[in-house]
């Protein structure tokens, strides 16, 4: 797993790129945002370069992030890492700090909580996972930690979710667990 990018601004090629990328899968998935339009979200982009970065950072460990929504208090648009599976170079790490640190041995490179604030993102709530779900099916065959709650997280818990024989479930692990299939969903808010 490598590490986010210090430099939160991105070169004019590899932000044209991005664009690109980001329109096409927000042409190709309108189920996804309906009654939103890309020339909005992209002068939203535009005008905020240190989020073109966290996009991309969620691009890079395999995020394939799309607008799913728009928050109706803020305006911000709502982009979440939509690939099919949880997003592959962010498996294989603890919940958080914490619980990274209270592993003895064998201890993962990194940990959600840190590596999605590293890239600017927040972990989905159990909430927005499940709204998430209803946009298509996501995490069939890998999990995602999500935001826990601080009593869970204080008794050493950490909640994970995945959608199995037609249902999202939401268990829990010990937050220092690490599993090869289990990583984590972002949320950007633009």
């Amino acid at each position: 797993m490598t590490t986010p990018s210090t430099n939160k601004e991105l070169p004019s090629l590899q932000r044209e790129e991005l664009l690109s990328v980001l329109r096409t899968r927000f042409e190709e998935n309108k189920h996804r945002h309906a009654g939103i339009e890309w020339v909005d979200v992209q002068t939203r982009l535009e005008a905020n370069p240190e989020k073109l970065w966290s996009l991309q950072e969620m691009e890079r460990t395999g995020g394939e992030s799309d607008v799913v929504g728009q928050d109706k208090a803020t305006g911000e648009y709502l982009f979440v890492d939509c690939s099919a599976e949880s997003p592959k170079g962010r498996r294989s790490v603890c919940y958080d700090r914490e619980g990274l640190e209270s592993r003895k041995e064998n201890k993962p490179e990194n940990n959600a909580v840190d590596l999605a604030a590293a890239m600017g993102i927040e972990l989905l709530t159990e909430e927005q996972y499940r709204e998430l779900q209803t946009l298509g099916r996501f995490d069939t065959k890998t999990s995602s930690w999500v935001k826990s709650p601080a009593d869970i997280r204080k008794l050493g818990g950490a909640l994970f979710a995945e959608y199995r024989y037609g249902q999202v479930f939401v268990y829990h692990n010990g937050a220092q667990s690490y599993y090869a299939i289990r990583g984590f969903r972002g949320l950007l808010r633009v």
